[in-house]
């Protein structure tokens, strides 16, 4: 996987996301964000992730998608689907919506200065093997192109707010395969 000067990676799926922007002029990129997502709630597989990213998720079709995405614009720059397979969303040298409102260590607007990895799970699963094989992987290759000081949870930059990645994310596994410390 090669990361282009645009910020696309190489060898995975892309479907773009009209839900971003440009970064400040002269960012350097330094957090990555681990959060979860499933859509509805607790179901796995299926599109409504990406149609929602997309701008393209039928809100009538689930009553959770009704009373809480109507209108709703956010992407990632990455999924990592329970098998493992990788799919972008926004370039990485794009600011990508999947902060929200957020604090890193006295910086505010997260999505300014981070890079957004959604994995599909949620609070109740343990996420599988092949995700993080993936995120690995992934990882490794943002840290070659990116000035990646901190990884987050969603939990740590909007906590009361947000409880992604969950219980369920085994930091230590992924942050050890990384020789990374918190």
């Amino acid at each position: 996987m090669k990361i282009d000067a645009e910020g696309w990676c190489s060898g995975l799926r892309r479907i773009a996301s009209p839900n971003c922007d440009r970064r400040a002029s002269g960012t350097k990129i330094s957090l990555l964000v681990i959060h979860n997502i499933s859509l509805p709630p607790g179901e796995f597989g299926g599109t409504a992730i990406e149609r929602l990213f997309t701008n393209t998720l039928d809100c009538d079709a689930h009553p959770y998608y009704s009373e809480r995405l109507r209108g709703l614009k956010v992407s990632a720059h990455f999924l990592i689907r329970r098998s493992g397979q990788l799919i972008q969303f926004v370039p990485c040298s794009q600011r990508a919506w999947h902060a929200g409102v957020s604090e890193w260590q006295g910086r505010t607007r997260c999505n300014e200065f981070s890079l957004g990895i959604e994995l599909e799970g949620d609070d109740e699963h343990p996420f599988t093997d092949a995700q993080y094989t993936k995120l690995t992987l992934l990882t490794r290759r943002l840290r070659r192109r990116y000035p990646l000081r901190d990884i987050a949870g969603h939990s740590d930059i909007a906590p009361g707010r947000k409880t992604d990645p969950g219980p369920y994310f085994d930091w230590d596994r992924y942050l050890s395969r990384l020789k990374f410390t918190r």
